[in-house]
């Protein structure tokens, strides 16, 4: 380079310093609103995909029902699959948690994104209980953790992207941008949010979700006919409903921590668990003649909308999914968790005196909110998938369940940052595989 050049280029350097300084929030935008460019666009078209993948796999195997007597050999071989060759990426959802709080760690391995759709379709397909967030997330994760080291990222920068990959993966697959983004950077540390990617997980999310739009999918929408005006016996009544849903919630994270130690105790070879849970699955939907607690289970959940149901659909979709999960059928959490409070909730209405929807809209994401300790998602959810009529009872739900689930959580590697209340704060700077 000639004296003349490298001056040229010393002065454009020299330029640059003096514009990022003068307009830092500029340079910052128009990075990270290139990032979520890349990640919109990757996992919303993840997202699509496998959505179609899973909406045919569900009807398939409706049709089809004698394909659940082929599920203990499905878990085997997904569990042979992970046993042999996915170790590394097996934690999932937690995984990618634990990044967010270890940056310095490798690069999560691409190979996660194929696993878990794989394992996830053939769950499905063969009549496992389980969700779809924890795959969306996991594919938008691993996606998106490759561009870490051609983006040449720092450990900060790191830990925006994976925020905002899970913000884009959640947002995508539920068609709610605004709860995946606050879900993205609420999740991983209870009690604090990080600002500092808020832009990332707001622009990723909503990129995601439409782009997911782009590819003409679909998702469910569901109806709350009747919403009583604000006063104080129906906020008195959503406490009381809040309380319910929180204590579920904990029941739930409980049983899927015992289902794992269980499993993990009984049957030290992995794909061995997988098969026997299988068995129990499947001999299960044979003997009660139903395939109504398999699956995703939407038809049930909207059903739950629609008229009061009986209080046995939570739990036996409880039990179903309890036995799926710590198995090691692959899938997520999610989905079951939206079944099980919004048939509690529908059923909730025998004793409480609010409309069996609204009860409905309001279990389906306190429950959720519970069993992940994010409120604030979980509310923003409830708004856009029910509307903002509903708003302050969803709100009180939710909160009320977060408070009342009190230290557990679906996600063992979720941190506490700051306690929910004083009786808390023993519990401070650990996470839930401590506990």
């Amino acid at each position: 380079m000639s004296p003349k050049q490298r001056t040229h280029t010393h002065v454009i350097q020299l330029q640059l310093r003096l514009f990022s300084r003068k307009y830092p929030a500029l340079l910052y935008v128009i990075k990270w609103l290139f990032i979520s460019l890349i990640i919109g666009i990757t996992a919303g078209t993840a997202s699509a995909g496998f959505l179609e993948s899973l909406s045919w796999a569900t009807r398939f195997r409706e049709s089809h029902v004698w394909l659940i007597a082929f599920l203990p050999l499905a878990g085997l071989a997904v569990g042979m699959l992970y046993y042999y060759f996915g170790k590394d990426v097996e934690a999932g959802n937690n995984l990618l948690i634990e990044t967010i709080h270890e940056p310095a760690k490798k690069i999560i391995p691409f190979k996660m994104a194929p696993f878990v759709y794989i394992g996830t379709i053939v769950t499905h397909f063969f009549g496992g209980s389980a969700g779809r967030e924890g795959t969306a997330l996991q594919i938008a994760g691993a996606i998106s953790d490759q561009f870490t080291k051609l983006l040449k990222l720092n450990e900060q920068d790191r830990k925006v992207l994976i925020i905002s990959a899970i913000a884009a993966g959640f947002g995508s697959v539920f068609g709610t941008p605004l709860a995946g983004a606050v879900f993205g950077l609420e999740v991983f540390l209870i009690g604090k949010i990080r600002y500092n990617g808020i832009f990332p997980a707001f622009a990723s999310a909503i990129l995601a979700d439409q782009v997911t739009r782009l590819w003409h999918v679909h998702h469910t929408e569901y109806l709350i006919g009747v919403i009583p005006k604000n006063d104080f016996l129906p906020f008195i009544y959503s406490v009381i409903a809040g309380i319910v849903f929180g204590i579920c919630a904990a029941a739930f994270s409980r049983l899927m921590h015992y289902g794992d130690f269980i499993f993990k105790s009984k049957f030290a070879y992995p794909p061995l668990r997988s098969f026997v849970g299988g068995i129990i699955i499947a001999a299960a939907v044979f003997a009660m003649g139903t395939t109504r607690y398999i699956g995703l289970g939407i038809p049930v959940i909207e059903e739950a909308f629609g008229k009061q149901l009986p209080l046995y659909d939570f739990v036996l979709k409880m039990l179903f999914t309890v036995v799926t999960l710590s198995a090691g059928f692959k899938g997520g959490e999610v989905t079951p968790l939206f079944f099980i409070g919004a048939t509690l909730g529908s059923a909730l209405s025998i004793f409480i005196p609010l409309p069996y929807g609204l009860l409905a809209g309001m279990g389906f994401v306190a429950v959720f909110a519970g069993a992940t300790n994010t409120p604030l998602a979980c509310t923003l959810m409830g708004i856009e998938l029910f509307g903002a009529e509903c708003g302050i009872y969803v709100a009180i739900a939710c909160i009320v369940a977060y408070l009342f689930s009190g230290n557990n959580s679906i996600y063992t590697k979720q941190k506490i940052g700051e306690a929910k209340n004083s009786r808390f704060r023993y519990f401070n700077n650990k996470n839930f595989e401590d506990l």
